[in-house]
């Protein structure tokens, strides 16, 4: 009797693996589950290596090269999430695996979450929060804006940049975004350059993906175009803006403060960041809900399946090899 194919399922951030094993197992594969925090490059190649998949599910490990080439069963990788960045996509294109993503189970969160990091700012809810907690009462100092007023520059314009921009639209704001491959035309956002974008938003939202042309492409020289007093919000990747050239442009004042879901080296946060009083920090958690894990749990184990019955899978992300 053959023994069942396996799925490696790499890592996950939620409490169990009870969906995805009910799902693969149900179709009559069989799942091996990683530690649920994610392990380093080497430790996940061994696992490859010692269970050889017909498929992996990733969440946050990284799946190298190496461990790529270590099952010679393989024939997918999919990620838990979005963002490919921790997959070695073209060693897999190479090796003719599909690589999938569940590219819009969090467009309401993510969007959600920016929006609420704008308002956070504008309204001073955390600021005010600490402040009331540590005996302070000074409604007469507040010094507040009103979003509605205020120009706010996307950065990437794919499903969740235009759904943010829908939701700061019914608040009223003039919308601004940057995108490389932008629409003909989108009614209420004005598509212009980078340098215009930083220069002209009050509020600046990175949805970019991270990809090789968008590591730190908030850099120093970028942050120094702002308008001065402005408020950076990422809820993309952390890679995306060079953490130094951040701090730096907190401590001037270039940036009056800044709403971070990522960070370069999440979980590790810069004192300087975890200090400045216009800094909101949120654990890489822009993605989540009760609804959105569940989608995105449940999508992406249907996926694997998917592929090992040998059908088309619905997200495929890399192009692969005519087979002959």
């Amino acid at each position: 009797m053959n023994a069942p194919t396996t799925v490696l399922l790499t890592d996950y951030a939620w409490p169990d693996d009870n969906v995805e094993r009910e799902i693969i197992e149900g179709a009559g594969f069989k799942l091996v589950s990683g530690p649920a925090t994610p392990s380093p490059a080497d430790a996940i190649e061994a696992l490859v290596k010692q269970h050889q998949p017909a498929a992996i599910l990733t969440c946050w490990a990284p799946v190298s090269a190496k461990a790529i080439n270590s099952s010679t069963n393989l024939k997918h990788v999919a990620r838990l999430g979005v963002g490919l960045d921790n997959i070695a996509v073209d060693e897999a294109t190479r090796l003719n695996v599909m690589v999938t993503n569940v590219p819009d189970y969090c467009v309401e969160e993510v969007s959600d979450h920016a929006v609420g990091l704008a308002l956070a700012w504008t309204r001073g809810l955390v600021s005010y929060d600490r402040d009331v907690k540590s005996g302070e009462w000074n409604p007469g100092g507040a010094k507040l804006r009103r979003l509605g007023n205020l120009t706010c520059g996307i950065i990437g314009y794919g499903r969740i940049g235009r759904r943010t921009a829908q939701k700061l639209m019914a608040i009223g704001s003039k919308l601004i975004a940057h995108d490389p491959m932008p629409p003909q035309s989108e009614e209420g956002v004005e598509f212009v350059s980078l340098e215009a974008l930083l220069s002209a938003a009050d509020v600046i939202i990175v949805h970019a993906p991270l990809v090789p042309a968008t590591h730190h492409l908030i850099n120093s020289e970028r942050l120094s175009l702002t308008k001065k007093g402005a408020f950076l919000i990422n809820v993309s990747r952390g890679g995306i803006v060079d953490n130094n050239a951040l701090v730096a442009a907190l401590e001037s004042g270039q940036l009056d403060g800044a709403g971070l879901d990522v960070l370069e080296d999440e979980p590790k946060v810069p004192d300087a960041l975890l200090k400045h009083p216009g800094v909101i920090l949120t654990p890489h958690v822009a993605f989540s809900s009760d609804a959105s894990l569940l989608e995105l749990r449940r999508r992406a184990s249907e996926e694997v399946v998917r592929v090992l019955r040998g059908e088309a899978p619905q997200n495929l992300r890399n192009a692969l090899k005519t087979k002959s």
